[in-house]
């Protein structure tokens, strides 16, 4: 499959990675056909999604059994009015409906919306007046199907309610049965365009009205350098990414880049994180390859690993925040597998990595995917020099990169501000060390400037997460007469530390800060909260601490 969409599929360093990574896009490409169908075609009996659940239920999905269900659910959602172009929101959790889902959509030209089952009311009218959504797919579980149901007196553009199931309350139709009873399906005689929208995700928007990020139909080709790569992903991979279908890294890590690659895609559909169950899932599936944030790995260390057998374990992958040198260490030295960090947005795929050919530097983003023009920009406009902080800038003068979203939808303005003159600014902000690598600093707004010093939120984070005391924490910054500004911590502390909350405590924090980090970086200012604002997604709010701090 490679062979389709690579002239060279095999790199032994960066600097071959970065002079002959060269990916072919066909002209009207389609997920949906030009990958699924193709391995089902060329290999039906290939094992391609093992889906799991808490009650004990698992099933095993050929590539065969892919084509004929999404075959069946594209004949369906035809059948219901759903056609190239319509805006289709998803909210499946973790089920495999979503997977039939998605690919059939794909192959009608339609728009698919995955998104959380966490939505409110409020969530869902909004989503749907700002994209015009025509059809929802839905688990059929009462938290979610009311949220809906609730909604769609002020969402007029709504024409289809479905549930997968368990329940199928009032108002929503059963996708199984629709499924079942659909006419054999028939491949639409006019194909999407390269530059059709295919997907859309909301962001979380950890400063205002989430933003609506469309994706063209080439997309899915720029997660080859994701599952292949950074995934390090064969054939004979047996992949688990853990996350939600209704964040981008669903399809990060569940979809696209590990099909192209001919993984197997482990799901674990489960209500309540349990590190345990996690690592059960791992000893009985003989997982191959593992993609968690760094808080699951923080997780895992703590149990007791010696009861699960993970020589399995080939390989395994970090994203959504710094990893903590100690997380490294200690997962490497009880399982002798290095933990590869990458970076990447809602409006892009894998942009920075950790490579197998490359060693990694704990806590560092690694280097620039080759797909992408990186830089560094100073606020004046300047390349940063290496050790320099900077916003991480794609440059796009050569053309669109592929994997780059193609706007924010129905908001050229928005689209502007971030994307202007051949450079698309990300608004996070890193540094550059003298091998190349990246470092995370921050969000460009929320980086602190004391005293002369640019200090990033993240790292200063980082360091205060290594004492036992701290669950959760944000730093910010508040203003200060002499200093300009202070770094600030709000901290949720563990249940065993609440009690000692006080004067000794926060110095005890103080002093943790500056043995782990630079001196200057210590927070001086700390304050003990019950829990930290959050998007619905889980980010932390920063806007909303330093709003109330500046009141």
């Amino acid at each position: 499959m490679l062979e389709r969409f690579l002239e060279q599929t095999n790199f032994t360093s960066q600097e071959d990675f970065i002079k002959n990574f060269k990916i072919k896009v066909p002209e009207n490409f389609n997920f949906g056909y030009d990958v699924v169908d193709a391995w089902a075609a060329e290999a039906p009996d290939k094992k391609a999604l093992l889906w799991t659940n808490d009650k004990g239920e698992h099933i095993q999905f050929t590539f065969a059994d892919l084509k004929k269900y999404t075959d069946m659910t594209a004949s369906y959602f035809q059948s219901i009015g759903i056609g190239k172009g319509d805006r289709v929101m998803l909210i499946l959790k973790r089920r495999y409906e979503f997977w039939f889902s998605i690919i059939a959509l794909h192959k009608i030209g339609a728009v698919t919306i995955p998104a959380t089952h966490l939505l409110t009311k409020k969530d869902i009218v909004y989503r749907c007046q700002a994209a015009g959504i025509k059809a929802i797919v839905a688990a059929g579980e009462s938290v979610i199907t009311t949220h809906i149901a609730d909604a769609m007196p002020e969402s007029p553009t709504v024409e289809r309610l479905i549930s997968v199931g368990p329940e199928y309350p009032e108002g929503f139709e059963d996708f199984h049965k629709g499924i079942e009873n659909a006419a054999p399906f028939v491949r639409s005689e006019h194909p999407n365009s390269n530059d059709d929208i295919s997907l859309m995700y909301f962001t979380s928007g950890t400063t205002g009205e989430p933003k609506m990020v469309a994706h063209d139909f080439t997309y899915p080709l720029g997660h080859i350098a994701t599952g292949c790569y950074w995934h390090n992903l064969n054939e004979n991979s047996l992949h688990f990414t853990i996350a939600d279908t209704g964040w981008g890294k669903a399809v990060w890590g569940k979809l696209y880049g590990q099909m192209i690659a001919g993984a197997n895609i482990f799901v674990y559909d489960h209500e309540k994180f349990t590190p345990a169950d996690i690592l059960q899932k791992i000893h009985d599936y003989h997982i191959t390859s593992l993609c968690a944030p760094p808080t699951i790995y923080r997780f895992l260390i703590r149990e007791d690993l010696t009861k699960y057998d993970l020589s399995s374990l080939e390989y395994c992958t970090t994203a959504g925040e710094a990893l903590n040198y100690s997380v490294y260490e200690t997962f490497k030295k009880i399982t002798g597998i290095r933990l590869m960090e990458g970076f990447g947005q809602t409006e892009t795929t894998l942009t920075l990595a950790t490579f197998p050919w490359m060693e990694p530097k704990p806590g560092s983003m690694g280097v620039p995917n080759p797909q992408y023009d990186i830089d560094l920009l100073k606020p004046d406009g300047r390349s940063a020099e290496d050790g320099e902080q900077g916003q991480i800038v794609v440059r796009t003068g050569k053309g669109k990169p592929l994997g780059l979203f193609k706007e924010y939808y129905r908001d050229p303005e928005l689209t502007k501000i971030a994307w202007h003159d051949g450079i698309y600014y990300t608004g996070d902000v890193a540094w550059r060390d003298e091998d190349g690598y990246y470092w995370f600093v921050g969000r460009a707004d929320d980086v602190i400037k004391s005293s002369g010093y640019r200090i990033g939120p993240f790292e200063v984070e980082s360091a205060l997460m290594t004492h036992p005391a701290v669950v959760e924490c944000a730093i910010t910054g508040v203003p200060d007469e002499i200093r300009g500004q202070v770094v600030k911590a709000t901290i949720v502390l563990s249940k065993e530390y609440k009690p000692k909350a006080g004067p000794d405590l926060i110095k005890e924090l103080q002093n943790h800060v500056k043995r782990v980090t630079a001196p200057y970086k210590y927070p001086r200012v700390i304050e003990f909260v019950d829990e930290l604002p959050k998007t619905i997604s889980g980010k932390i709010r920063r806007v909303e601490i330093r709003q109330k701090d500046n009141q």
